[in-house]
């Protein structure tokens, strides 16, 4: 289903490629409204602003406080540049800007696009003016990243959104990649298990997380625009993780500083606030990886089946994760194989430069 199978060419200097203007220009003035940047004290109004967004659009989920706060922090942002808010007299925050380039991203630099507009002042052009402000901004990012590679301009958007579609479409964005995602209910027992020899399933541990996220960057190279993620990148973006839901394998016989090696993991999240809104609880997969060297040998399998134990112990009703429906490693097909059903989806568009 994608339009491109393959990461974008590098044909010229991304100096150039990008075309990024010298300045970003505010988007035209809306009647009482003020643009500015959102800063740290702006968390409580974003987070109402979101809901409201959400509220009205009904995504299959609600962004908690806690995660709105993780997108105004981080070490690589700058939110004096990559952000823009909408403002009332009175304060009421009305529309919202974010464009981020990932720190880790060597081989195809994206910059990350969101954003949002209040229900209460859609059709005046506030969607429009912000999309091209992010598009400037984005665009900039990707030459100040100093890396000369292929990029994109991107952002993630869910099927059924027809009125951000048509707005990302008309700025010049294209879908690029299907995504979806999967239920499981837990009444039904979860699929057998076996190990190959040497190895052996431990919970999540605090001295497991680096090699793990090594262990993720590897497992991950191999997949369609995935890149690598740096240290702060990785425990920065899992505000809902479960440890006591995740686990990993490790392989006893093949040592790496030491230690026996990370054959694969699985990290879960706890996204409570979306339960009511999908109308079951559930533990959320939100990372599960296999280095190449240990696939086929029960790893991605023995992962699931412990989530779903843990998950039905603490007496949820489904596991829900999401899939790139083009994954390599044929995931899509193994979540099926073990009684995860389709029930939504999402696509992210794209700019390739």
């Amino acid at each position: 289903m994608s339009t491109s199978s393959t990461q974008p060419a590098a044909a010229s200097p991304l100096v150039v490629r990008a075309a990024a203007p010298r300045t970003v220009p505010t988007p035209a003035p809306v009647a009482g409204l003020v643009w500015r940047p959102l800063t740290l004290a702006d968390a409580t109004a974003l987070t109402a602003l979101v809901g409201r967004v959400e509220d009205a659009d009904e995504p299959p989920y609600r962004t908690s406080p806690d995660e709105v706060l993780e997108w105004l922090e981080g070490s690589w942002k700058d939110l004096a540049r990559d952000t823009l808010g909408a403002v009332e007299p009175d304060g009421t925050l009305r529309a919202f800007g974010f464009a981020e380039v990932s720190p880790g991203d060597v081989s195809i630099i994206r910059a990350y696009l969101h954003g949002g507009v209040d229900p209460a002042r859609r059709g005046q052009g506030i969607g429009r003016g912000l999309l091209h402000w992010l598009d400037a901004r984005g665009r900039q990012l990707l030459v100040e990243s100093g890396r000369d590679a292929p990029a994109r301009l991107m952002t993630f958007l869910e099927n059924d959104s027809e009125a951000e579609r048509r707005l990302y479409a008309a700025g010049g964005f294209a879908p690029r990649r299907w995504y979806t995602t999967m239920r499981r209910d837990l009444a039904t027992p979860s699929p057998q298990a076996s190990l190959a020899s040497g190895l052996r399933l431990v919970p999540w541990g605090e001295e497991l997380d680096d090699a793990v996220r090594l262990a993720h960057n590897e497992a991950f190279a191999d997949h369609w625009g995935s890149q690598p993620r740096t240290a702060e990148q990785w425990r920065s973006g899992r505000p809902a993780f479960a440890p006591g839901w995740s686990f990993a394998v490790l392989d006893d016989d093949a040592a790496e500083d030491g230690r026996p090696a990370v054959a694969g993991y699985l990290m879960s999240a706890r996204f409570e606030h979306d339960w009511p809104v999908r109308g079951y609880t559930f533990g959320y997969v939100s990372q599960l990886g296999v280095r190449r060297p240990w696939r086929g040998r029960g790893v991605a399998v023995a992962l699931l089946a412990a989530a779903m134990d843990a998950y039905r112990a603490d007496g949820l009703e489904h596991a829900v994760l999401d899939v790139d429906t083009e994954n390599p490693t044929g995931a899509h097909g193994l979540y099926a194989r073990v009684g995860f059903e389709p029930t939504s989806g999402s696509v992210m568009y794209s700019i390739e430069i």
